[in-house]
C-alpha cells in the first residue's frame, strides 16, 4: 500500500469496536450467569481534558506561595472508566438514585468493590491502548 494521506482520513481508519468484559461475578442476569459490561474507547482529547479536570495545586509545605500540581489519581481513573462505560448506562437516574449517588464516576465506585474497581480500570485503560504493567516487564526483557 503505498502511503498517501487519504488513509489518515477518518473514513479510512479502522474504529476499535466496543468489548464486552466481566466487571464483577456479582452482577448476574435471569439466568445466573454473570453480566457483561460494555466499554468504549474515548479519543486522547477527551482523555486529556478528564486527566486537567483532575489536576489540582497544593501548597508545598515550608515554601510560602508555593505550589505543586498532584494528579487526583481515584478520581482520574474513576471518571475515565465512567465515560468508557457503555453498559450499565452510569448516568440513568434510577441506577444512581439505587445507589445513593449522582454522578456516574460516584456510581461506579459504588457498585464495585476495591479489587474490582482497580480490575475493571487497569481493563478500560488495556482497552484505550494502555499497556499493562506485566506487558511492560515482558517489553524491557525483551
Amino acid at each position: 500500500m503505498s502511503n498517501t494521506l487519504t488513509a489518515f482520513l477518518r473514513p479510512n481508519v479502522e474504529q476499535v469496536p466496543n468489548v464486552k468484559i466481566t466487571a464483577s461475578p456479582r452482577f448476574k442476569g435471569e439466568d445466573g450467569a454473570p453480566i457483561q459490561w460494555e466499554v468504549r474507547c474515548i479519543p486522547a482529547d477527551e482523555y486529556a481534558r478528564i486527566r486537567g479536570g483532575c489536576i489540582r495545586q497544593v501548597p508545598v509545605p515550608g515554601k510560602k506561595n508555593q505550589f505543586s500540581t498532584q494528579l487526583d489519581t481515584y478520581a482520574f481513573q474513576a471518571k475515565v472508566a465512567a465515560k468508557c462505560t457503555v453498559f450499565p448506562d452510569l448516568n440513568n437516574a434510577e441506577l444512581q438514585d439505587s445507589w445513593g449517588v449522582t454522578k456516574p464516576e460516584e456510581l461506579l465506585g459504588a457498585m464495585l468493590i476495591g479489587g474490582e474497581f482497580d480490575d475493571y480500570v487497569t481493563e478500560v485503560f488495556r482497552i484505550n491502548g494502555f499497556k499493562a504493567e506485566q506487558d511492560l516487564v515482558d517489553e524491557a526483557k525483551n
